[in-house]
């Protein structure tokens, strides 16, 4: 793995034994997709995991993760951003949060446009939101054959990264983290500075 890289282990659908086995190898930072999964998961392994949750999250479910996730990378709003500050407050946490952008040409992904967030980020004040630490940005390539296609993608978003980190954003010491890159691209993701991988499969084999 490239130096200032994390490796996070995808290990949605997977059993406690293989992510116990992860660990062992020496893995500590895992992600989870499903609210109820990660719930289920959490109290069996080991309390030096740096969770990372980092499907899409309904505000509905931050409580049952907040007393114990580290990281949410899904956060697709301000409303969003706005319960998790809530339940970390209320559990005497700070959780890092990391904006995620719509990059891919599919309907399907969540996230902001990059308009949309250029707009939300020069109304942005660290102080509505204690116990949150706004981290960077996330995003998702187009699952596509074609790696000029990922690249270009992977390319704006840390675009706009950089843009964000030295202007609306310039004042969070915390916005530093880019995470892009999953089982098939995260060779093409980090070549274009990502910071952080979310590989399953490469891992753990293929979903059930």
């Amino acid at each position: 793995m490239p130096q200032g890289v994390l490796l996070i282990a995808v290990s949605k659908t997977k059993p406690v034994a293989l992510l116990q086995e992860a660990y062992q190898a020496g893995q500590r930072a895992f992600g989870e997709n499903y609210v109820q999964e990660l719930v289920e998961k959490q109290p069996q392994l080991p309390t030096d995991i740096d969770w990372h949750f980092i499907g899409h999250l309904q505000s509905n479910k931050v409580k049952y993760i907040a007393p114990f996730v580290h990281w949410i990378h899904g956060v697709d709003s301000f409303k969003l951003l706005k319960e998790i500050s809530k339940q970390a407050v209320k559990n005497g946490r700070t959780i890092q949060c990391l904006l995620q952008v719509h990059i891919a040409s599919e309907e399907t992904k969540f996230g902001f446009s990059p308009d949309e967030l250029r707009t939300e980020a020069a109304s942005f004040q660290p102080a509505d939101y204690p116990g949150v630490e706004l981290s960077g940005l996330m995003g998702m390539a187009s699952f596509t054959e074609d790696e000029s296609q990922i690249r270009s993608e992977f390319k704006s978003l840390k675009g706009l990264f950089d843009e964000l980190k030295s202007g609306e954003f310039s004042a969070l010491a915390s916005f530093n983290q880019l995470s892009m890159g999953m089982s098939s691209d995260w060779k093409i993701a980090v070549n274009e500075g990502s910071t952080m991988i979310r590989v399953g499969s490469s891992i753990f084999g293929s979903r059930n």
